[in-house]
C-alpha cells in the first residue's frame, strides 16, 4: 500500500510536479518558515518535497485537493502538519489496520499527537482516544471508512468542530482503479454532513481519468489538482525471462543477503511453495496470504516490520499492509495483472529514498494463467464478458511493458501520461544492457510457426505449446509417434536448444501477436496474418535469450553509500532494533535506513552534531541523542575512526542517494567517483588521488574500497604489499573479520587501518 508513516515517507525520491490548477492554487497566509519550523521540530527536515507545500496549503484554505504523489512521496506530511499548525483535530480515511498503527508509532515517536481507532482495541483504549478527541487534545485521527460512516460516529463528530478529513488510498473510490472498493464510494457523504469541512484525496497510482473520476465521486469543489511525477528513479527495474523461477528468486535474493525482500506469487499455493524452498536453503522466509488465520499474518507482519524476518512469499492479490521503509528489494515471480498493480507492489521498496531492486521474472504461461483466473473468476457476474475485456485489456499493458525492450522508467512515466527526459535512466536492466538478444532470431521464429502450419496440415487439428516443444526438440514421445509427427520435416529442428529457452520464445512469439493461442481448458496454437508475414520474411522478429548478462552495480547504490562506515551502520542496526522490541513498535519508526546511514557517515559523538543529522526532529534527540552518541563513540574508539565529520553542502549534495546520472546533484559525485575510479583503474595511489580530488584520505580509501567491490580485482598488490596482504589475512583468519581495531592490534599496530579495510574488502568478495 502507499501508506506510510512520515518519517519515511518524507525521505524518499524527489520528483518534479507535473500538473497543478493554477486557478485555484491555495494561499494560505502561513509562511513557509513557519511550516518548515515546525517541521523540522516534529521530523528533523529542513525542507519540503514539490508539492508539498501546495498541498499543506490547500488544507489550511478549506480548499479540496486530489494529490497524487509516488510512494515514498510524502503524501502523510501533507496531511500531518496542517492541524499542527491550526491546533485542530482533522480526520484521515485509511484502509488497513496495520497501515494506520505504523503512522501512528510512528507520529508518536515524534511527539506527535494521534491516535487510530480500530477493532483490535480494547474498550478501554477505544474510549480513551474518544475522551481525548472530545477534549481537542488529538491532532490526526486515523479510521477505517466503515468505522467512520458508523452513524454513532458520525453523531460523534457532529459534535466537533471537524475542519478537514484527508482520504488516503483514494483511487479506491474510482471504478478505474486498479484496486476499486464500493465502500469508499459512501464517503461522498462527507461533502454534505460536513459542510465547513474540506475533503482532500491522496492516492499514489492515479491516470487522469482516475483522477477526475475521483473528485466527482467524492463530489469536491473546484479542487486543486497536485501531481508529481510516477517515476522512482532510486529503484532499479529488472524484467528477467523466467525459466527456474525458484533459483532465480533465490539468487535474486542472496544479493540482498540481511536485507528486506518481498516476493510476489499469484496464488497461495504459490506462496507456500516459495517459502518452503526458501527455507530448504538455508534462507529464512514466511508466506502471507489471505487463507492464513489473522494471528498468522499479524505474527509474520510483526516480525517483518521489527526486521526478525526479512523475506516475505506473498500473493499479489492481497493488500499486506506490511510497511517497512528499507525493503531493498520487491520480486514478481508471476506477472503482475496491470501497471497499476506493478507500480504500487514495487513502490514498496526503497520508501526511505535509498537504491533498492525490482526484479520481474516474466513468462507467457503466466499471462495465459491469469486469463484464466479471469475468466473462472467472473463466470457468475454481471456484464461478465465487458469486466473480463477490461481485466485483460490492464494485462496487456502489463505484458507489452515486458516484452517491448525500451528503458523501464521511461514506459512507466509514459503509462501515466508523463515525459521522462532522460535518454538512459542508468537504472534498468534494458539501459544497463544486461539482457541479451537470440541471434537469428527470424530464422528460430520460422521454424517454429513453420511446425505450427505443419502439424496443422498433418492431422488436421491443432495442438498445444509442449506439444510442439517437444517434435521441434525431436522428443520419442508416444504421441508424437502416433500422430506421425516424427516424420514431420520441422521433428527437431530446434534439437539440442533447453526446453525451457524454446518455450519462452513460443510465449513470446504470442506476446508479439505473432502466433495465437485459443482460450479454453484446452488451447492450442494457431496463425495469423501476421504469422505467414514471418514465413515470408516479410517480417523480422526480435528474441530474448533466457540467458540474462551478469547483475550490474549501479551508480545508485555506489552513490547512497559513499563515505559510509558500513560496519557502524550495522552495529546502528542491532540497537534500533534492541530499542524497537523493546517499545514494541517496527524498527523503521525509530530511525529510518536513510538516517542510520547519514549517522555512519557523520558519526557524531555530541548532541551538537547529532542534530545535524537528516531525519531526526526534537523528541527523538531527547529520547535517543545520548544513547547513540555513546554508541557511536565506543565504536568509533574501537576501529579508530574520526568522529564529527563535517560535511559541506557540497558534499552532502554529492551524497544524495536519490539523485540519478543526468541530474545535476549526481553529475558531482559521478564526476568525482568516477575520476577516482579512472585513476584507480590506472595503478594510481591513494595518495595521488587524493591529492587530485581534494578529498580527506579516509574518503579516498572508501572510494578505492568501493572500486574494489565493483571491479573485484584479481589482486590488490597496487596498493597493498603482498606480504602485508598475507598478514592481514592470516590475521583476520584468526580473530575475525567484523572489526579492524583486533586486527590491526593482532599485527602489533605495524599496519595501517586504510590498508586493512582495503585487505579485508578484498577477502570478503574473493570468497563471495
Amino acid at each position: 500500500m502507499v501508506t506510510l508513516s512520515t518519517v519515511e515517507e518524507t525521505n524518499a525520491t524527489p520528483f518534479e510536479s507535473q500538473v497543478c490548477d493554477a486557478t485555484s492554487a491555495a494561499t494560505s497566509t502561513v509562511s513557509l518558515d513557519r511550516i518548515l519550523e515546525l517541521v523540522h521540530a516534529y521530523w528533523g527536515f529542513n525542507t519540503l518535497r514539490p508539492w508539498q507545500e501546495e498541498a499543506i496549503r490547500a488544507t489550511l484554505d478549506g480548499q479540496d485537493s486530489v494529490v497524487v504523489l509516488p510512494t515514498g512521496g510524502g503524501k502523510s506530511l501533507c496531511y500531518q502538519v496542517p492541524p499542527a499548525i491550526t491546533q485542530q483535530t482533522h480526520i484521515v480515511v485509511s484502509p488497513l489496520i496495520s497501515l494506520m498503527k505504523d503512522q501512528v508509532d510512528g507520529l508518536t515517536a515524534c511527539g506527535y499527537p494521534a491516535a487510530a481507532l480500530y477493532s483490535g482495541k480494547s474498550t478501554d483504549e477505544k474510549n480513551d482516544i474518544m475522551r481525548d478527541l472530545r477534549a481537542g487534545k488529538l491532532r490526526l485521527l486515523f479510521v477505517s471508512p466503515e468505522r467512520l460512516l458508523m452513524s454513532g460516529f458520525l453523531h460523534e463528530l457532529d459534535q466537533l468542530d471537524i475542519r478537514a478529513f484527508a482520504i488516503d488510498e483514494a483511487h479506491c473510490i474510482s471504478q478505474w482503479g486498479h484496486d476499486f472498493r464500493p465502500e469508499y464510494r459512501q464517503l461522498a457523504l462527507l461533502q454534505k454532513r460536513f459542510p465547513k469541512a474540506s475533503v482532500h484525496a491522496y492516492t499514489a497510482t492515479a491516470t487522469q481519468r482516475v483522477r477526475e473520476d475521483i473528485a466527482n465521486q467524492l463530489q469536491l469543489t473546484n479542487p486543486a489538482m497536485l501531481v508529481g511525477t510516477f517515476d522512482r528513479p532510486n529503484l532499479v527495474y529488472r524484467i528477467v525471462p523466467q525459466l527456474d523461477v525458484y533459483t532465480q528468486v533465490i539468487q535474486a535474493v542472496q544479493r540482498h543477503k540481511d536485507e528486506a525482500v518481498i516476493i510476489y506469487c499469484l496464488s497461495r499455493n504459490d506462496t507456500e511453495a516459495m517459502a518452503d524452498i526458501l527455507n530448504s536453503t538455508g534462507i529464512k522466509a514466511r508466506a502471507y496470504h489471505a487463507g492464513l488465520s489473522a494471528d498468522q499474518r499479524h505474527r509474520t507482519q510483526d516480525a517483518f516490520a521489527s526486521e526478525s524476518l526479512n523475506v516475505v512469499a506473498a500473493t499479489v492479490a492481497f493488500g499486506m499492509g506490511i510497511d517497512r521503509s528499507n525493503v531493498r528489494c520487491v520480486i514478481h515471480a508471476t506477472i503482475p495483472k496491470s501497471v497499476e498493480h506493478y507500480q504500487q507492489e514495487t513502490g514498496r521498496a526503497g520508501r526511505d529514498g535509498l537504491e533498492a531492486e525490482c526484479v520481474l521474472f516474466y513468462s507467457g504461461a503466466d499471462v495465459m494463467r491469469w486469463q484464466s483466473l479471469f475468466e473462472h473468476s467472473a463466470e457468475q457476474l454481471k456484464n461478465a464478458e465487458k469486466l473480463i475485456a477490461a481485466q485483460k485489456k490492464l494485462l496487456n499493458e502489463m505484458r507489452r511493458y515486458c516484452t517491448v525492450p525500451q528503458c523501464r522508467h521511461r514506459a512507466l512515466s509514459e503509462h501515466f501520461g508523463q515525459t521522462y527526459p532522460q535518454q538512459n535512466c542508468h537504472a534498468c536492466d534494458v539501459c544497463l544492457d544486461e539482457t541479451e538478444a537470440a541471434e537469428e532470431a527470424t530464422e528460430i521464429a520460422q521454424k517454429i510457426i513453420s511446425s505450427v502450419a505443419r502439424l496443422d496440415r498433418i492431422s488436421g487439428f491443432s495442438f498445444g505449446v509442449g506439444h510442439h516443444v517437444d517434435v521441434l526438440l525431436g522428443a520419442n514421445t508416444q504421441a508424437i509417434r502416433q500422430r506421425g509427427h516424427d516424420q514431420a520435416t520441422t521433428y527437431g529442428l530446434l534439437k539440442g536448444t533447453p526446453k525451457k529457452t524454446l518455450t519462452h520464445w513460443i510465449y513470446q512469439l504470442l506476446d508479439q501477436h505473432l502466433l495465437t493461442r485459443t482460450t479454453g481448458k484446452l488451447p492450442v496454437l494457431e496463425l495469423n496474418e501476421d504469422s505467414w508475414e514471418v514465413l515470408r520474411g516479410h517480417r523480422k522478429v526480435r528474441l530474448i535469450r533466457t540467458a540474462v548478462k551478469q547483475v550490474k552495480e549501479t551508480s545508485i547504490s555506489t552513490i547512497s553509500w559513499d563515505g559510509v562506515d558500513r560496519g557502524l551502520f550495522e552495529h546502528l542496526r542491532v540497537i534500533r532494533r534492541e530499542i524497537a522490541e523493546q517499545a514494541q513498535v517496527p524498527a523503521f519508526v525509530i530511525f529510518n535506513d536513510r538516517t542510520l546511514r547519514d549517522l555512519a557517515r557523520r558519526r557524531p559523538t555530541g548532541i551538537k552534531h547529532f542534530r545535524k543529522v537528516h531525519g531526526i526532529g526534537d523528541a527523538k534527540i531527547e529520547k535517543f541523542g545520548k544513547l547513540f552518541c555513546t554508541e557511536i563513540e565506543t565504536y568509533c574508539n574501537e576501529h579508530d575512526l574520526s568522529t564529527n565529520i563535517v560535511i559541506d553542502s557540497r558534499h552532502q549534495a554529492d551524497s544524495s542517494p536519490t539523485s540519478t546520472p543526468g541530474n545535476s546533484s549526481s553529475s558531482k559525485i559521478s564526476k568525482s567517483k568516477l575520476m577516482a575510479f579512472e585513476m584507480f583503474s590506472q595503478g594510481k595511489s591513494i595518495d595521488v588521488v587524493m591529492a587530485a580530488l581534494s578529498r580527506a584520505r579516509s574518503t579516498t580509501a572508501g572510494y578505492l574500497c568501493n572500486f574494489i567491490e565493483a571491479t573485484k580485482p584479481a589482486s590488490i598488490e597496487t596498493w597493498v604489499p603482498q606480504s602485508t596482504y598475507l598478514d592481514v589475512a592470516r590475521a583476520a583468519d584468526q580473530v575475525g573479520f567484523d572489526k579492524l581495531r583486533p586486527i590491526y592490534e593482532h599485527l602489533d599496530e605495524k599496519v595501517s587501518f586504510d590498508d586493512i579495510r582495503l585487505v579485508v574488502s578484498h577477502v570478503r568478495i574473493q570468497q563471495n
